[in-house]
């Protein structure tokens, strides 16, 4: 299978960007901008009523940069021309205030001063917005191909070090409950190890926020050079992984200064890895059914569903 190229495309049409993925894609491009672009950025999700407001020389200068830059970011978040995202801005902060309602924003880092009702309302705004996000920016046909490659796979091999380790064990849990060959490697070398028996009809997952983790690079790449189909998991969709990978799944998620901690890019990761398996045990829905009803009676304590109504028609 040909590497898929990233999925914002230079030059894609703004109506093909619903409202609520304009912005999520500014976010997710934030990483692999340059800092004037960057700067473009920035002030566009400041805000993006007000920015769709100013003309290209205004907006070049709100950002301390060039008429050029501002078209070369708009051609990096996928469209045509400066009028392009001015259209896509205004759709996109009516969007975000019609959801908005009356509801007050909080801020969205953390400080040294919030106090710790600040910190639940901030943390549940950002995750709820991270999931928002990634749901209107996930590419639902590579996930579709995703799911076709996972569902047919002699074997799955999931890589992810650190905070990524999590979620890859959590897939690695759910495909081995409906009866699917999964293995999860968290070390560089066991990773390496486990990509020499891959092949074609073989998956390799690789999961990363950043995308450019060497220990999860470097392990895709192996799986894609013996022939297996390789899924990306990242927030940055122009990394080093994502140039890896046959299909790329994004996530959407600005983390807080504590960002090693690994707090709201986890939740996006796990909606898109549920949606992944869902996918996968629709595929077989019977089947997936019966497996989840084993799997679950067989920890000591627990009865089958259908056990326990079984019991109660006797009492």
């Amino acid at each position: 299978m040909a590497r898929q190229e990233p999925p914002r495309t230079p030059g894609r049409p703004a109506e093909d960007v619903s409202p609520a993925g304009m912005l999520a894609r500014v976010r997710a491009a934030l990483p692999s901008l340059a800092p004037s672009e960057r700067r473009v950025a920035e002030v566009v999700l400041a805000d993006p009523a007000q920015a769709s407001e100013l003309s290209i020389n205004a907006l070049g200068e709100r950002a301390a940069t060039s008429v050029a830059t501002v078209t070369r970011f708009c051609r990096a978040v996928g469209l045509n021309n400066y009028p392009q995202l001015r259209l896509a801005l205004a759709a996109a902060a009516a969007h975000e205030h019609a959801r908005g309602g009356e509801r007050p924003v909080p801020g969205t880092d953390i400080s040294a001063t919030d106090t710790l009702a600040d910190i639940v309302g901030k943390i549940v705004y950002n995750e709820v917005r991270a999931l928002e996000d990634t749901g209107s920016g996930l590419d639902v046909d590579a996930l579709g191909r995703a799911v076709d490659a996972v569902a047919e796979a002699r074997r799955v091999d999931i890589f992810g070090v650190g905070a990524s380790a999590f979620v890859g064990q959590d897939l690695h849990q759910k495909l081995h409950r409906i009866g699917h060959m999964a293995f999860v490697w968290t070390d560089r070398h066991a990773s390496l190890t486990a990509t020499a028996l891959l092949g074609p009809g073989d998956v390799a997952v690789a999961i990363s926020h950043s995308g450019e983790t060497e220990d999860t690079v470097e392990p895709l790449r192996a799986a894609a050079e013996r022939g297996a189909t390789t899924i990306a998991l990242t927030n940055a969709p122009r990394s080093a992984l994502a140039r890896s990978a046959d299909l790329v799944l994004t996530t959407c998620a600005r983390e807080t200064p504590f960002r090693s901690g690994a707090t709201i890019s986890r939740i996006a990761q796990l909606a898109v890895i549920d949606c992944l398996f869902v996918g996968v045990a629709q595929r077989s829905f019977d089947g997936t059914t019966a497996a989840l009803e084993k799997t679950h009676g067989a920890v000591p304590g627990r009865r089958r569903p259908h056990t326990q109504r079984r019991a109660k028609a006797d009492g």
